[in-house]
């Protein structure tokens, strides 16, 4: 029985096909499918149909009774497809097929049994009922109610209110509002025992056919009839719900019935109640993983966001109609749009989530109005408070709809959800965490971030334990992305010291590689050479900076190569002391090498050292740069990122840095403002130890990017960073490799274009100045200087004989 109930939750379609196609075998599995998706309506009522199915399944050849009336209907849509096994509904009462099917006390009835005598408000006797006279007593078929024909005294009343109107229209409007004879008399008699109902009192209204009368009167030109408002709003809306007598909006009586959700605490009306009978809200109830399907555009199984024939549709994949296709009104980007409810112009799916600087208020805010360089939020759209509806829980946020809770009380009830401890607060080392997450300027983003179930574990694991947070607490948890993320957040915050990740991972992995050496004299020489020469060296050379990814991996390239040679000596029941230069050069003339290079410079430095004896290994000095440099093809590059605006900014001034000025990648994506000064109209950049001018329109460039790069959201901390090109881990720069991987997607090799720059920059400018304009080693200019052919030695003398400028 568990089975199908959990199968009735996740596919009541396929449980309910498989039902039927058990017992009828003379419809294929395809047209049952049909009909069940026809007659089985929504998932509750597939639902619904589905446990009643599992849970009686001889329904389906008995009939009942008695039966629900979404069996009667699935039945009888069956019966009509052809099915010749399946049953007809049968009266839950007397037992009798249904030709019709009507439902009262939870199951269907037969007329016969439906309709119980009753005593005849004129001669007493115990009967069927026939009519109603009009204070809505029984009468039999014996005793009319003899005060008059009510379909006469409604036309009249109607003509009394509205003279011009002709009865024939009047006719006409009662039966479009209600079709059944009796449903009209009921009108008709609650019209004329309270014309007032048709000048405004229609909240009183017995029946809501009077308010369907009142809108085909007034759509047959009927004057002085008048549709009621509200009477808790006020608003002139439709009336579609019965509170204490009186028809109100729908929206007063959702606020009426709202109570606290026991999934976010939102303040709603209930969709559902969960196992327990506590209210459950719209969203928490698609929320729930037993809610969600599998999108008909995506595959992916997700919340459904709107249904078809064709099957459940995701929000990302759900499709629109023509009418909300065009230009976005905020960004102008002819996209997929839907109509705003603020503005009434289109707005595209990005620019619904965007939050950003208001032009008005100058807060960061969730935009919804404006244009991409004057952007409004809603109280600078609108100022009017009456526009807009107010989060149900902080009652403070202005927004389009007051169903739903805002991001930022979303956010503070997710966030309580996975800091609190099991007594319901949080626990004083997560505090700062906590504080700075739900008081990020961009809510949106956070709460986008915490509904990754990776995010979540990870936080609710941290949560658990009782330490306070630090490095080492988190270095004991599971390495990942999401654990990388969530320091540099920290990190960003100022929850947690910085500190070189990459050279802590680099120590770490150097520290394995050591210990997993079986023989001692080997551990030993291997940690001489990994961590006394090669970390400590790398320490020294990045200082207060920080390791690249080009650093460490030359250094992890030269400790893989003297393993890969020790396991080779090992192979052969060698060590490094007894090798000799044969046994090497029979390792040079594998067809399989690998770090030849590298391993050269091991073979150097244990000779060196005097770990190895009679061992040589030629070192290969640079003879300049390989391959083609296209000058003209460089200028091409330079002249379409100056005047091409259709590249974003951070890409045309990084490749220009690349294409003038021979910047190494891991150089420019660690740029900073503090590089860039403007002084009397001109601007410079530091590359070296001298600040460079940078010509127009590079300079302009520079500028723009400085004042509109946008960070990463940065939990805890300010949206400004230090960096010229922000990367997308909170507080960090942008990788050499993705800013590398940026420019080969518009068009720019950035090791060709490098070489091809300073191939033509060594041609012009002496080696000194070259040195420290760009911030490279002499020694690397005066190489470039001597592979260009550029012929400097008389540079010194010239400089001498100029004249100064103050003589």
């Amino acid at each position: 029985m568990t089975g199908s109930i959990d199968e009735a939750l996740v596919d009541p379609v396929g449980l309910i096909v498989r039902l039927v196609a058990t017992v009828e075998h003379g419809l294929d599995a395809a047209r049952i499918h049909e009909v069940v998706v026809d007659v089985a309506g929504g998932r509750a009522k597939r639902r619904r149909l589905a446990r009643i199915l599992s849970d009686c399944p001889q329904v389906l050849t008995t009939g009942g009774p008695p039966v629900a009336w979404s069996v009667g209907q699935l039945l009888r849509g069956l019966r009509a497809a052809g099915a010749t096994s399946i049953a007809a509904p049968r009266c839950g009462e007397c037992g009798r097929p249904l030709t019709y099917m009507i439902s009262r006390r939870g199951y269907l009835l037969c007329s016969r049994c439906r309709d119980t005598a009753q005593t005849c408000a004129a001669c007493g006797d115990q009967r069927r009922v026939s009519t109603r006279d009009r204070h809505g007593q029984p009468r039999c078929e014996q005793c009319p109610d003899d005060q008059g024909d009510p379909m006469v005294l409604l036309a009249e009343a109607v003509t009394v209110i509205s003279p011009g109107l002709d009865p024939a229209d009047v006719r006409a409007a009662l039966g479009r509002a209600t079709v059944r004879p009796a449903g009209q008399r009921r009108l008709a008699w609650a019209i004329v025992n309270q014309p007032s109902l048709l000048t405004g009192a229609g909240s009183d209204a017995p029946t809501p056919a009077v308010l369907r009368f009142i809108d085909e009167l007034l759509a047959a030109g009927a004057s002085n009839i008048a549709r009621p408002s509200c009477p808790h709003c006020g608003r002139t809306v439709a009336l579609s719900k019965l509170l204490d007598g009186q028809r109100i909006c729908r929206t007063c009586f959702a606020h009426h019935r709202a109570v606290p959700c026991a999934g976010c605490g939102a303040v709603r009306e209930p969709a559902t109640r969960d196992a327990d009978g506590r209210p459950l809200c719209p969203n928490c109830l698609s929320n729930d993983p037993i809610n969600l399907e599998d999108c008909r555009g995506c595959g992916r199984r997700r919340r459904v966001a709107a249904r078809t024939a064709d099957g459940p549709w995701c929000d990302h994949c759900r499709p629109r109609t023509a009418a909300t296709c065009g230009i976005c009104g905020i960004c102008g980007r002819s996209t997929l749009c839907e109509i705003s409810a603020a503005t009434g112009e289109p707005w595209c799916d990005r620019c619904q989530s965007w939050w950003a600087r208001c032009s008005g208020c100058h807060t960061i805010a969730s935009i919804r109005g404006g244009t991409r360089k004057a952007p409004l939020c809603a109280k600078c759209l609108n100022p009017d408070p009456g526009f807009w509806e107010r989060c149900p829980v902080c009652k403070t946020t202005w927004q389009t709809s007051a169903h739903r809770p805002c991001h930022r009380c979303t956010l503070a009830q997710r966030a309580d959800e996975v800091f609190a401890g099991p007594d319901g607060f949080v626990r004083y080392e997560l505090a700062p965490l906590h504080a700075a997450l739900i008081g990020i300027d961009r809510p949106v983003t956070a709460v986008a971030w915490l509904s990754r179930p990776v995010v979540t574990g990870l936080l609710k694991e941290i949560a658990a334990d009782q330490r306070a947070v630090t490095h080492d607490v988190l270095d004991e948890l599971a390495a990942g992305k999401t654990l990388d993320h969530l320091r540099a957040v920290l990190v960003a915050g100022g929850m947690l010291p910085d500190r070189d990740e990459r050279l802590v991972k680099l120590e770490r992995w150097t520290a394995r590689i050591v210990a997993s050496r079986g023989d001692h004299d080997e551990r030993a020489m291997l940690h001489r050479y990994a961590v006394w020469h090669h970390l400590r060296r790398l320490r020294q050379r990045v200082g207060a900076g920080r390791a690249t990814h080009l650093q460490m991996a030359k250094v992890r390239s030269h400790i893989t190569a003297a393993v890969n040679f020790l396991d080779w000596l090992a192979s052969r029941s060698l060590t490094l002391t007894t090798c000799t230069q044969p046994d090497l050069d029979q390792w040079k003339a594998r067809e399989d090498l690998s770090y030849r290079d590298q391993t050269g410079h091991f073979i150097r430095w244990a000779t060196k050292n005097r770990l190895a004896k009679g061992l040589t290994f030629g070192a290969e000095r640079w003879q300049g740069p390989v391959g083609p440099h296209d000058s003209e093809g460089r200028w091409d590059d330079a002249r379409r990122l100056l005047h091409d605006a259709t590249l974003t900014t951070a890409d045309r001034v990084a490749g220009l840095l690349l294409l003038f000025y021979a910047q190494r990648l891991s150089t420019i994506s660690a740029l900073t403002v503090d590089q860039v000064s403007e002084a009397n109209g001109r601007v410079a950049i530091r590359l070296g130890t001298a600040p460079t001018v940078l010509p127009e329109p590079l300079a302009a460039l520079v500028l723009d990017l400085i004042a509109t790069r946008r960070p990463f959201t940065v939990i805890g901390h300010t949206d400004q960073t230090p960096w010229l090109f922000p990367g997308q881990r909170p507080g960090q720069h942008v990788s050499a490799a993705r800013l590398g991987q940026r420019l080969i997607n518009v068009g720019i090799q950035p090791g060709q274009a490098r070489s091809t720059a300073l191939f033509a920059l060594a041609e012009e400018v002496p080696a000194a100045i070259l040195a420290r304009m760009l911030g490279i080693h002499i020694q690397v200019a005066v190489q470039w200087q001597k592979a260009s052919a550029g012929d400097w030695a008389a540079y010194a003398a010239d400089v001498s004989r100029r004249v100064p400028e103050n003589r």
